[in-house]
Order: structure tokens, then C-alpha cells, then sequence
């Protein structure tokens, strides 16, 4: 398995060796001495979820406030449209979006640090989702609508419908401003 890091600091993308043959395939889902070179504490993760959703469907964008939730995400069946949100006022890439691919074939893998927001969109006809944690989940979490133009996220079309949670979620602007007390540019017309 090796590792590489992206646009947006802290953010960085696993991609292991699948074996396959006949039968199917072998991948490694976890190396703790990779994490570890990549600056990554294994033993900081404590809880592990998964969701399954169809075809179009769109969760996200979410995150916590305050020291924020790391998470290391894959999609263990299908496909689907990794988006990370960089939410951190004082980062250099504030307010950039980064988007990755996680499917079952390729098996990459994305650690999204904490203070960022996330979500994905399933590009295939289910997709099984999961996140390993570095919080134990509490009620809380803040949101940005997923379909905020400004962000100029790909999404893939159509869209499944969203969450009601999602759905009147605030814009960006209106997160970054109302909720973190930032500061963003006039938008480009």
C-alpha cells in the first residue's frame, strides 16, 4: 500500500495493491505502519460506520466544529464521488474542494482531517460506504448544501434527492460567514 498526499493539506489518498485472479481479488483495507508514515495515529480511529444508498444519491457535505473529525474513507462496493470540503479558516487551501473516486476495483482510500467537511455521491447502482472515525458519533454535526453552485463540486447528474438535513442545509458562504466567522472573497460573476 502506498500513500500520497493532495491539494488541500492533511488530506491524503491510500492506494493499495489488489491481488486478483479467478476467484476474485485480496486487498489490504488497513496497514497501520503505512498510516503511520503518512502521520497518521491507527489508534485514534474508534468507531467504524457504513451506509449503503442507490444510484445519484448525495450525502454530505458534513463535519464538526472545534477540533473537528477525522475520517478514513472507502467504498467497499460499487463507486461513488469522494468530495472534501476544506472548512479550516486559517488553512491555506480554506474553502477549496478536492474530489476522488473510491470504488471496489481500485480500493483507494481517502483520510479527511478534521475541521473539513465531506460527503460523496454514489456513481453506481448501490454503493456500500464506509468510515472509520476518530470520534465516537454524537449528535451535532454542521452541514453545508452539497449543491451550492459556488463550490462548483462535479456532481454526476441526475441527483438522488437529498436529506431533508441536506436540503436546507445553509450555502457556503452563509456557513463560512454566519458559522466560522470567515471572511471569503466576492463571488465571481
Amino acid at each position: 500500500m502506498k500513500f500520497h498526499t493532495t491539494g488541500i493539506p492533511g488530506v491524503v489518498v491510500f492506494e493499495p495493491t489488489p491481488i486478483r485472479d479467478h476467484r476474485g481479488f485480496f486487498t489490504r483495507t488497513l496497514d497501520v505502519s503505512v498510516l503511520r508514515d503518512a502521520g497518521i495515529d491507527p489508534a485514534s480511529f474508534v468507531q467504524e460506520n457504513q451506509s449503503r444508498s442507490s444510484q445519484g444519491g448525495i450525502r454530505g457535505l458534513h463535519g464538526r466544529l472545534g477540533d473537528g473529525e477525522a475520517k478514513l474513507a472507502r467504498c467497499a462496493r460499487g463507486a461513488v464521488l469522494d468530495v472534501v470540503l476544506d472548512a479550516r479558516p486559517g488553512s491555506p487551501t480554506f474553502g477549496r474542494v478536492e474530489t476522488f473516486v473510491l470504488d471496489d476495483v481500485d480500493h483507494r482510500q481517502v483520510y479527511v482531517p478534521g475541521g473539513c467537511l465531506h460527503g460523496y455521491q454514489v456513481l453506481s447502482d448501490e454503493a456500500d460506504f464506509c468510515y472509520r472515525s476518530d470520534v465516537f458519533y454524537a449528535p451535532g454535526e454542521v452541514a453545508v448544501h452539497p449543491l451550492d453552485p459556488e463550490l462548483g463540486i462535479p456532481w454526476r447528474t441526475p441527483y438522488g434527492e437529498l436529506s431533508a438535513r441536506d436540503a436546507s442545509s445553509p450555502s457556503w458562504r452563509a456557513f463560512a460567514t454566519d458559522v466560522l466567522g470567515a471572511t471569503l472573497p466576492p463571488p465571481v460573476e
